[in-house]
């Protein structure tokens, strides 16, 4: 029998029933324990990061480079920030698409289409360079478009719809090659130039290096000063000085490698440039939040007031833009457009860049950061076994093996999170 005084039980609060204590507040407060037990937890909850992918780069190079030290020299490795670019850039694309739990199979054959665009209006026709450029990238837009309003308006599913456009698309540049199926695009072309210039002074490397790191820290410290003014958690200046030292030291050791050999790839410097401006939009932007937003939950986006048909075709169309900007850095690395540009195992590598980087198949999850991590360790992989003369077969397999190893890890983080609620 309840007596009298004795409290009510609906004034009782259970104590998993108490709000939780923001779990960066405790980290701040514990210091460097603090941080400790935040990674331990954040690792039982499945949130892993970028941590995969940077362990798996130590381990790729440690085991080629200890096989055969010429994995390791500033030439292989150089050549290596050139060669991972045009696959990069079309996995930015897919790491849009995927952000929204979607899948794009045509970039391959989008991006074949864009570089014979290019060529053969410039080349053969004529054409100014920059115009003809332009054009291609408008062509690319637009497929992504197309692709998306068939997806978002007319509800077929983005698989069937890229899927057909994959050999669509494929089909239209044998079309616009014609009957000599390759167009050699001369050297000093625009496109070959973005791929193969190179800046050879020292000084470019360094400060590049440095606009890099004071940008990071510029950014960081405005994050910071923002998230205090709104009360929310914020990182530490000791903090923030710490990654940036992290950072600074990645950037510097990586100018030092390029120095060693012939300098700083235009092409990397952009593909570099691009990442920033477009990390920008996704993060910081109302349209990034956006994306996001409808990855994660499209009921909820659209009680938000989101328009989530937009979204859908700007993903896309963000998606076909990537694939023609990849296709002519690849069409620049070998200098001509042919029926076979596009095709082979480009289509593979992009998807599994992206998804090996980071970015989750289920939407909601990912970072177009993937693009560079992923695409550094499918490019790693590819140039260890080339120079252990490994056959096509067995790369092939190996590829996908890590493909595989990718989507299981982001299936067990995903479970994870949702045992602990996160998901």
């Amino acid at each position: 029998m309840k007596r009298a005084g004795d409290p009510d039980d609906r004034d009782r609060v259970a104590p998993e029933a108490m709000p939780a204590v923001d779990s960066r507040l405790i980290v701040r407060e514990e210091g460097l324990r603090g941080y400790l037990g935040e990674f331990r937890r954040k690792l039982r909850s499945g949130e892993l990061g970028s941590l995969p992918v940077v362990v798996a780069v130590i381990i790729i190079w440690t085991v080629f480079g200890s096989l055969n030290s010429a994995f390791l020299s500033a030439q292989n490795l150089s050549d290596l920030s050139q060669q991972i670019v045009g696959t990069g850039m079309i996995a930015v694309g897919i790491v849009f698409v995927l952000l929204l739990g979607e899948i794009d199979l045509s970039v391959g054959s989008v991006s074949g289409l864009c570089a014979a665009l290019f060529a053969v209006l410039n080349v053969i026709n004529g054409m100014n360079q920059w115009l003809a450029l332009l054009v291609a990238l408008a062509g690319g837009a637009a497929v992504g478009l197309i692709q998306g309003f068939f997806f978002a308006k007319v509800g077929v599913p983005a698989f069937v719809v890229t899927l057909a456009g994959n050999l669509a698309w494929n089909g239209l540049m044998l079309q616009v090659l014609g009957s000599s199926g390759t167009v050699n695009i001369p050297s000093e072309s625009i496109v070959s130039k973005l791929y193969s210039t190179i800046f050879h002074s020292p000084a470019a490397a360094y400060v590049a290096a440095g606009v890099g790191v004071g940008l990071f820290l510029l950014s960081s410290l405005l994050d910071a000063k923002r998230r205090r003014s709104a009360r929310v958690p914020f990182r530490p200046v000791a903090e923030i000085v710490l990654r940036t030292v992290v950072i600074g030291a990645i950037a510097f050791a990586a100018a030092y490698i390029l120095n060693q050999y012939q300098g700083l790839p235009l092409a990397l410097l952009v593909f570099l440039i691009l990442l920033v401006v477009v990390d920008f939009v996704l993060r910081r932007t109302r349209y990034g939040r956006q994306v996001f937003a409808v990855g994660g939950n499209i009921e909820g986006a659209r009680r938000a007031g989101i328009g989530v048909p937009f979204i859908r075709m700007s993903v896309f169309t963000v998606s076909g833009l990537m694939a023609a900007v990849g296709g002519l850095f690849l069409a620049g690395q070998i200098q001509s457009a042919s029926q076979t540009s596009g095709g082979g195992n480009l289509l593979m590598n992009v998807i599994a860049a992206a998804v090996i980087g980071g970015t989750s198949l289920f939407g909601g999850r990912g970072s177009v950061w993937s693009a560079l991590l992923g695409s550094l360790v499918i490019g790693s992989i590819q140039s260890g076994m080339n120079i252990m003369g490994v056959s096509n077969a067995v790369q092939f397999m190996i590829t996908g093996s890590v493909l595989l190893a990718a989507v299981v890890v982001d299936s067990l983080s995903r479970r994870s999170q949702k045992a602990a609620g996160r998901a």
